[in-house]
């Protein structure tokens, strides 16, 4: 990409009129980026984590989002932990990761049986862990056991994706850059914005806060009434590498 850039800064540099250099630079640069949308748009599904966390899903539920998943190529499908094994089972070889959730969606178990629940995916097939922070005790001033909390959990998936689940709805700006700090610290891998099932979801301006505390290195994942293309794109905009949503089909088909 960054040839092809300077190859036009090149040609640029030939043209006589300043008016028909600037012109041309213009349209060229243009076209750079309608292709880079273009690309991004074809590639959407491996952005998704293909999502049904409802308390009365069903078996012949989860065999439908993981048949989607294999259909349109989504990153992952996200269950919770008494569907791992099933979806495992149906996504075998296909390339495709199983998340689950953890202390969901209160993040309010004890550290203990979070680290119980991670094992425990773990061993049924789960290759991804989304879990919810503590948020009373990150509210309260209490980072350092958040981050100790998000540190045994990393320490329990033994290199699995670790993406920490904030529950912006329930926090302040400083209370979100506090979170993303203990994360980072902790060695996980992503930060997510929500769990879907707060008094709201994901927005472009804490998506951009969380990549602007994590730096270009983490991931950050945004989640929550994500259901049409137009808002895929302006998450990942401002900032986003991988969206959580049950739309995915929605997005990718129109």
């Amino acid at each position: 990409m960054l040839a092809i850039v300077k190859y036009i800064l090149y040609i640029n540099n030939f043209l006589s009129e300043k008016t028909m250099r600037s012109t041309v630079l213009i349209l060229a640069l243009t076209s750079l980026s309608m292709a880079m949308f273009a690309a991004n748009e074809e590639n959407l599904a491996s952005f998704i984590d293909h999502t049904i966390l409802k308390a009365d899903t069903t078996s012949e539920q989860i065999n439908c989002l993981c048949e989607e998943a294999k259909q349109y190529r989504f990153k992952s499908v996200c269950v919770n932990p008494c569907w791992i094994k099933q979806a495992h089972e149906h996504l075998k070889d296909s390339g495709i990761d199983v998340c689950s959730v953890i202390g969901f969606p209160l993040g309010a178990n004890t550290t203990k049986i979070k680290v119980l629940e991670t094992q425990q995916a773990i061993l049924d097939g789960a290759t991804e862990i989304d879990m919810v922070i503590n948020i009373g005790e990150l509210k309260a001033g209490k980072s350092q056991l958040v981050e100790e909390e998000i540190r045994a959990i990393v320490e329990a998936a033994e290199g699995r994706v670790v993406k920490v689940i904030l529950e912006i709805c329930c926090l302040t700006q400083d209370e979100i850059r506090l979170a993303c700090e203990c994360a980072k610290k902790a060695g996980a891998h992503f930060v997510k914005t929500s769990t879907g099932f707060g008094s709201s979801g994901a927005t472009i301006e804490a998506v951009k806060l969380m990549r602007e505390t994590v730096g270009p290195d983490m991931g950050v994942k945004a989640s929550g009434g994500i259901r049409t293309k137009e808002s895929m794109l302006q998450m990942i905009e401002a900032g986003a590498n991988r969206i959580g949503t049950s739309a995915g089909v929605t997005i990718v088909t129109k």
